[in-house]
């Protein structure tokens, strides 16, 4: 997280300093600045927004997300967990100087996913079987990119109605590159063998192949803003 860290604290500063401008452009008008609280896909999050105008606003927030999940690859049935920690950075295009919005960002942090499986039954690993009492536990982590590109449409009227709060809602695609996948067994007669380790080796890079497919990563989310 230390480079999301780092990209939070410059988009903090660089806010301040648009801001002072902003603030100081339109008068003694209502402040161009919000915060938001936001849940969805992401996980839940917040976020700053700064208005340049009627058209443009810049955006940027931190959002974590924790979820449990079953899943199977090949023979074998995982729980797994996703762990999402990240910071993310948009520009919100206005077109039409209203509350629709075409967004266009990056999200940026530690996204992992982790499996554990331990089998009650034979199971075929790499293209080999193997006994539970071979295998022992399986675990592994599925590493996703740090950096994920994001394109969207949206409504935000935090900027556009004579009201401290208001509403927004984005939908979107976020894009993911091929993953890193890792796969180990522990307790088992052949959790040291090279044979079981080779064939863990090459369930991993199956089941990489399988994630590269999937590299749209959905983004629905809900957000309540105050204005300063």
């Amino acid at each position: 997280m230390t480079r999301a860290l780092l990209i939070a604290l410059s988009l903090s500063s660089a806010l301040t300093v648009l801001a002072a401008g902003s603030a100081e452009a339109q008068g003694r008008g209502r402040s161009p600045i919000t915060a938001a609280l936001n849940l969805g896909t992401p996980g839940v999050g917040v976020e700053a927004q700064l208005s340049l105008g009627p058209v443009f606003v810049l955006r940027g927030g931190l959002d974590t997300l924790g979820v449990q999940f079953d899943q199977s690859y090949s023979d074998v049935d995982y729980k797994g967990r996703f762990d999402f920690d990240t910071v993310s950075a948009f520009i919100d295009l206005h077109p039409f100087a209203n509350a629709f919005l075409i967004s266009g960002g990056v999200y940026v942090g530690d996204r992992t996913i982790d499996l554990n499986a331990t089998p009650n039954a034979p199971v075929e690993l790499g293209g080999a079987t193997f006994t539970p009492a071979q295998v022992g536990t399986l675990s592994g982590r599925i590493k996703l990119s740090d950096t994920a590109p994001f394109l969207g449409l949206g409504y935000d009227d935090s900027f556009y109605r004579d009201r401290r709060w208001g509403f927004r809602g984005i939908v979107g695609v976020a894009y993911s590159a091929e993953p890193q996948v890792g796969l180990d067994s522990t307790g088992g007669t052949l959790s040291n063998d090279p044979t079981l380790r080779a064939r863990l080796n090459q369930e991993a890079a199956d089941i990489q192949k399988d994630a590269r497919d999937r590299g749209l990563f959905p983004v629905v989310q809900l957000g309540a803003t105050v204005r300063f």
